[in-house]
């Protein structure tokens, strides 16, 4: 068998999120519809017109962080970890030592708790008195970095920065090293902790819901920011029939398109080619999509434009595809938002079920799909495409298929 026709499974996920910690508690609550919406606590939002978000509460580092790495490590790279293990215990692997094992990690804003409290410092007590194990923890790179160090991982490692985009980056990135032979396992996926930045920008371009993510709905006030990480364990077929390991989905193939033609705002036709690529390049009919993953944030102008690209791509079958936001439930995760979105692609296609999009009343006539309003469906997914766009036109999407046995 030739390298590049090695096909490409996953066999195992891991997330921490604003509902759940772990794959079996994070599902349940999605296919619930639970709200993972609730007050703001990182940071005081006074005279602020929005004080709700997707914060993780119940997360402590220490139940996945060694002691020793406690102070090495940003609230960002503790999620990554913690995902990553989750992902690794789920797929029943060891990773101690290993040369072939490749971490990819998408992000937006990287460790920004950590810049944010150091600016804190310097404001109040000035410059001499910020710790230095502030400063190191914050470089970007640091996140795949921690990942590897805290599981004794020798092989390559990436952060790649792609904004919103960046879990579903690492993910089509950690499918070529498979495909091709360059890495035995990859772990693949995105975190980022939440963001003052992230809540503030996002406020002044009045892009904020006040109370609540509603997708797709007529009447939608806007995003919700969140935080959280996610990760796929990826790898060959053979290896994974070698081991008996348990398969999710297979990976097809991914598209990336990048439009350049808006700083903030989505355009129809990148939407449309990121999806064409994906399909084309993973060898798959129109036909058999049966459920997008949406990007879906909750404003106006990205929902009508990401709803009108797949009416356009996939024409009158679009009324039989399972379109859903689970931003609706968690927020917009950033850079790790794809990358639990992956999980959710992975899991769907596994146990025939698709989360619904919450908070949904009105329908929009500009967004002529169905969103799976409120209530969980079941369905069996032979395609499940995750969509994902960013700021400055980087879009990507990942193509999960049922997986049909054979090698």
């Amino acid at each position: 068998m030739l390298m590049q026709d090695r096909r490409v499974v996953v066999t195992g996920v891991g997330v921490i999120s604003s509902i759940g910690i772990g794959k079996d508690e994070f599902w349940k609550n999605a296919l619930l519809g639970k709200n993972g919406i609730t007050p703001i606590t990182t940071f005081s939002t006074e005279g602020l017109p929005n004080k709700y978000g997707g914060e993780v509460h119940d997360f402590n580092a220490k139940d996945f962080v060694k002691k020793e790495n406690l102070k090495r490590f940003g609230r960002a790279s503790r999620l990554a970890v913690a995902s990553a293990k989750l992902a690794l215990k789920d797929a029943k692997l060891e990773s101690s030592k290993k040369t072939d094992y490749a971490v990819l990690v998408g992000t937006t804003m990287g460790e920004s708790q950590v810049i944010e409290a150091i600016d804190e410092k310097w404001v109040k007590d000035g410059e001499k008195n910020i710790e230095k194990d502030l400063v190191a923890q914050y470089p970007s790179n640091a996140l795949a970095v921690n990942v590897a160090f805290e599981l004794g991982l020798e092989g390559p490692s990436m952060v790649i920065p792609t904004a919103c985009a960046a879990g579903n980056y690492a993910i089509g990135y950690g499918y070529d090293l498979i495909k091709t032979g360059q890495a035995s396992i990859a772990i693949a996926g995105g975190a980022d902790s939440f963001s003052r930045i992230a809540y503030t920008g996002f406020t002044r371009m009045i892009a904020m819901s006040p109370f609540k993510c509603s997708p797709f709905d007529k009447n939608r006030k806007g995003m919700m920011v969140g935080e959280g990480s996610g990760f796929l364990i990826l790898e060959s077929l053979d290896s994974a029939i070698k081991r008996n390991a348990r398969i999710y989905a297979e990976i097809l193939g991914y598209g990336l398109s990048c439009d350049a033609s808006h700083m903030t705002i989505q355009s129809q036709k990148g939407i449309e080619a990121v999806m064409q690529k994906a399909l084309k390049n993973s060898g798959i009919p129109l036909e058999n999509v049966d459920y997008i993953c949406a990007h879906g944030t909750g404003t106006q102008m990205n929902d009508k434009t990401e709803a009108q690209a797949i009416k356009s791509v996939f024409g009158d079958r679009t009324k039989d595809i399972a379109v859903n936001s689970i931003k609706s439930i968690l927020g917009h995760t950033m850079g790790a938002a794809s990358a639990i979105e992956a999980v959710c692609c992975s899991l769907a296609v596994a146990d025939s079920k698709i989360p619904p999009t919450i908070n949904f009343e009105t329908p929009d006539p500009d967004c002529p799909i169905d969103c799976v309003p409120n209530v969980a469906k079941s369905k069996q997914i032979r395609i499940a495409l995750n969509n994902s766009f960013a700021f400055g036109g980087n879009n990507a999407s990942v193509v999960f298929s049922m997986f049909k046995g054979g090698s």
